[in-house]
């Protein structure tokens, strides 16, 4: 469970800076929430994104278990990457979900409360997202010496400058975080109506944080709400149907390849962008006359 705390989420936002930096990812805007997390990126490819979250899931799970004695492993699947079209109306869509997590479940009134790790502030102020990395090879060798080894010489500052949506890059500064000052008020009064059709009263923000934190990192919830993902964030039908039919045929010619490679034809291509299998161990001297 990725249980929010002042150490967590420095640690959290120093990993996906250090993730993000090493792998030149943009980040858009980021939310952990108590038992997953959203990220909206720009990504080259398919092998920068993957490399990316490798880098990323498995440093915070290794952190996340030091800090609360997590012996087994961390994430119950590998990460789900959804495409979200170049329209507009998908991409504000897309992130007006992100920073709408904690407000539209009801627990706290406004994202901005949310006491994990969100980009709410980083987006309105222009600030970047601050965190620190561990350096534990250097920690493990400063442990090794005669004196305690001091946390400065293991620990790194870490900063995060989030980059825009796609489509709002042309935008002023002014103007963009109007447009998130915007997205954020309609935010607010979905989650007022929200609350009173559903007869929620939150308590006062420190007690919302009290509740939040007063979770044990260990708990898990009792039955999970499964929704089918979607292979595409799009707003228009004709968008998705191409997606779909694009997605179709790549996935047909990674199948016709993949039924070559494992009949023996060794110079198979496979369609660009995706990850071929690995090809078949050979026996030293298989095939040769004795």
């Amino acid at each position: 469970m990725l249980r929010p705390s002042r150490e967590f989420n420095q640690i959290a936002r120093g990993i996906l800076a250090r993730a993000a930096r090493r792998y030149a990812v943009k980040v858009v805007a980021a939310v952990y929430l108590s038992n997953h997390y959203h990220l909206l990126l720009w990504a080259e490819d398919a092998e920068q994104l993957a490399r990316f979250m490798h880098y990323h899931n498995g440093n915070l799970a290794r952190e996340a278990g030091r800090l609360h004695g997590w012996g087994d492993k961390f994430w119950s699947g590998r990460y789900k990457a959804i495409w979200i079209s170049g329209e507009e109306e998908a991409q504000v869509a897309r992130l007006k979900y992100l920073l709408s997590h904690g407000a539209k479940e009801g627990l706290v009134s406004r994202p901005q409360d949310w006491p994990g790790v969100n980009s709410v502030k980083a987006l309105l102020k222009g600030e970047p997202l601050e965190g620190r990395w561990i350096n534990r090879t250097r920690q493990s060798a400063a442990g090794r010496r005669k004196k305690p080894p001091q946390s400065s010489t293991y620990t790194e500052p870490e900063s995060l400058y989030l980059t825009r949506l796609p489509c709002w890059v042309h935008l002023s500064d002014g103007v963009y975080r109007q447009r998130i000052e915007d997205l954020l008020a309609a935010i607010d009064l979905e989650a007022t109506a929200m609350r009173r059709r559903k007869n929620i009263r939150l308590p006062s923000r420190r007690a919302c944080r009290r509740q939040i934190l007063r979770q044990h990192p260990h708990s898990a919830p009792e039955r999970l709400e499964k929704r089918p993902l979607p292979l595409v964030h799009a707003f228009r039908k004709a968008v998705r149907d191409a997606f779909r039919q694009a997605y179709g045929g790549f996935v047909a010619a990674y199948r016709r390849a993949a039924e070559r490679l494992r009949a023996g034809e060794w110079g198979v291509e496979f369609p660009v962008g995706c990850f071929p299998p690995r090809r078949p161990f050979v026996v030293a001297g298989a095939g040769r006359s004795p």
